[in-house]
Order: C-alpha cells, then sequence, then structure tokens
C-alpha cells in the first residue's frame, strides 16, 4: 500500500535541493531578503531598514540598520560573507547596525571570520563618518590585534564616496546608483539598481515621489519602495508628523511610481507608518486600500526576512510567524508563491 506524502515537506525538500545542488545550465537568479522593514521605532518584529541581494558569487547589503547582523545570522549567512555595504543616505536608522557588522564580522567565529576590508559605498560624508567610527573604535582595534591577534585587515575599511552612475561592476554584477529626493536637508540621497543575467532589482531608498527614480525602475523586474502613511487626524493636528510624511512617498504616490515604472512584482519595505498616543497608525489593509487608488499590479508588502527570489519568474517566501525568532532560520524558502499564483 502506498505511503502517503506530506504535500508540504515534499516540496520543502525539493525547494532545498534546487538550491544546494548545482544544475548544469541553470539560469542565474537574484535573490534579495528584506533583513529590516522598519523605521527608527524600536519595534521587534521590524528592525531598521537593511536589505541584502545574492547571486551565486556575491553577498552585498544595502543600508545597515538596527538588527541587521542578527537577521543575516538568522539565515546562517556568516558576517565576512558580506562584502560591500551600500548606504543610501546618513540618517541613523540606515546606519546603527555598521559597527555590529563590521565588528562583530571581525570576530574569530564562525559567524565572523573577516580578513579582508569591508567595502563601503555611499553619499558624500561617508568617509566622514567611517573614520569618525574607526576613531571610535581604535581601542577595541588595539586589543583585539594584540590580545587576540586578530588580523589587522579584517577591520580595515575601504570608502568609496559615490554619486549617480554605474558605481560596481564585478561578476556580472552591476549596480547602479541614482538621485531621489528625501527633503531639502538631505541631499545627496541615493537609490539603486541592481542588474544581474538578465535579472533587475531597484531599491528606491528614502524619498519623496520621485520621476528619477521611475526613469531609473523601468524595466526592472522589482521595485522594492519605502512608504509613509499617517491617518488624516494626526496630519491635521501635528506639524511633527506633516513633516514626517513630507520627506517620504504616500501609498498614493507609490502607486503611480509602480504604474510607470510597470516591475513584475512591486513590493513596500520601510514602512514609516506613523502614530501617537491617540492614534493608532494606518493598518497593513489600509496601505494596500490607498495604494490600489493609483496601482492594480503585483503588490507585496514587506516584512522582515521575506525573501524575493527574482529568476524567470519572480516567486515570494515570507517567513514563518514567530514570537520569538529563532537562533537560526533555515537558509531556504520552502513553498515559494509565484506572482500571480
Amino acid at each position: 500500500m502506498p505511503v502517503p506524502i506530506d504535500f508540504t515537506i515534499f516540496c520543502a525538500g525539493l525547494f532545498l535541493l534546487v538550491l544546494i545542488l548545482p544544475v548544469a545550465g541553470e539560469a542565474k537568479s537574484l535573490k534579495v531578503t528584506l533583513l529590516g522593514t522598519g523605521t527608527p521605532t524600536p519595534l521587534i518584529d521590524r528592525f531598521g531598514p537593511s536589505t541584502l541581494v545574492q547571486t551565486d558569487k556575491e553577498t552585498f547589503l544595502f543600508d545597515c540598520g538596527r538588527g541587521a547582523a542578527q537577521r543575516i545570522w538568522q539565515l546562517q549567512i556568516p558576517l565576512r560573507q558580506v562584502t560591500d555595504l551600500f548606504l543610501t543616505h546618513l540618517h541613523s536608522d540606515h546606519l546603527v547596525g555598521i559597527p555590529d557588522l563590521w565588528l562583530t564580522g571581525w570576530l574569530p567565529t564562525n559567524y565572523g571570520g573577516r580578513k579582508t576590508p569591508l567595502r563601503v559605498w555611499g553619499p558624500v560624508g561617508t568617509k566622514e563618518m567611517m573614520a569618525s567610527l574607526e576613531k571610535a573604535f581604535r581601542a577595541d582595534f588595539r586589543i583585539r590585534t594584540e590580545d587576540e591577534k586578530l588580523p589587522p585587515e579584517g577591520y580595515a575599511v575601504i570608502v568609496e564616496e559615490i554619486k549617480e552612475g554605474v558605481v560596481c561592476d564585478k561578476n556580472g554584477l552591476k549596480i547602479t546608483a541614482f538621485d531621489v529626493d528625501h527633503g531639502e536637508a538631505v541631499k545627496p540621497s541615493l537609490g539603486y539598481r541592481i542588474d544581474y543575467a538578465r535579472r533587475s532589482v531597484v531599491l528606491s531608498g528614502d524619498t519623496r515621489f520621485f520621476e528619477n527614480l521611475v526613469r531609473f525602475s523601468e524595466g526592472a523586474d522589482v521595485l522594492i519602495h519605502e512608504v509613509g502613511a499617517a491617518k488624516k487626524e494626526l496630519l491635521n493636528s501635528s506639524v511633527a508628523v506633516r513633516r514626517i510624511i513630507a520627506h517620504h512617498t504616500t501609498p498614493e504616490e507609490a502607486g503611480k511610481a509602480f504604474s510607470g515604472a510597470k516591475p513584475k512584482l512591486a513590493v513596500y519595505s520601510h514602512l514609516v507608518m506613523v502614530s501617537s498616543n491617540t492614534v493608532s497608525a494606518p493598518t497593513i489593509e489600509d496601505l494596500k486600500t490607498m495604494t490600489r487608488k493609483t496601482y492594480s499590479g503585483p503588490l507585496e508588502i514587506g516584512e522582515d526576512l521575506m525573501v524575493i527570489e527574482v529568476g524567470e519568474e519572480v516567486k515570494v517566501c515570507r517567513p514563518p510567524t514567530v514570537k520569538h525568532p529563532p537562533h537560526a532560520l533555515d537558509n531556504h524558502c520552502p513553498n515559494p508563491k509565484g506572482i500571480g499564483q
């Protein structure tokens, strides 16, 4: 008598084999993991803005907000594997995870072990910031090189200050920076387009609605866009909230950007959902409803550790729902959902 097979377990195992075993002539894909989809609010379920982009040869990080190192290790990826960090702008919520990624990645452990410099790419001001961090941790460098004999090359950084244009072209992976508009005082601010093996992903960075972003996003498979929203009663009563939202893209404006760029999949990350002691934040359903006023295509609301696989088709895998994230998650995406399924 045939033994019944649990279809979910079968699919999960099959997908893991696909990730582990090389296949002759297999099409290359881009893998994007939303490490942190939150804001400066110190939430446990939405860490600071950070996005991991992987190919078969490269592991790059875009922004490094609170908890980036923890999320990377939840995926069982050693921190040393992140060789390049790209920054969109110099707001603290996009940067506070840098010392953790950089220096914890230098430790002689299974999650560390960096022996070569970390490359950091960002707008004007990045060199000054990294030089200040090097000064702040000078005692740590001295102690660990003398006492633990750690290689000094592992705490070195190589900083490139960049502007709009192609900033990296390596092993078939091309990264193009482009200007976005995060407000008059936050200049320059950058978005990024990542192209690899005829696949493409765009990261908006922090921005108001900006036609330049739409232009650089045309033809992209995936557009990952920030969003800012607050309820009308809060906007009407708070100057501070109006100022915050004025630096971001509303759901209706983001929908307009999605409709102009026409990606295979639109994704929200860095959800700036503002509330107060008396007025709650817009819900996820509110966000969807507002976006649908100007956009009718495929849409996903990002969450921490959501994986987007960009291959012949775009597939999305959401992480398991847990109140307290485990020490590690399996580094695979069981039962990925094809767009349109």
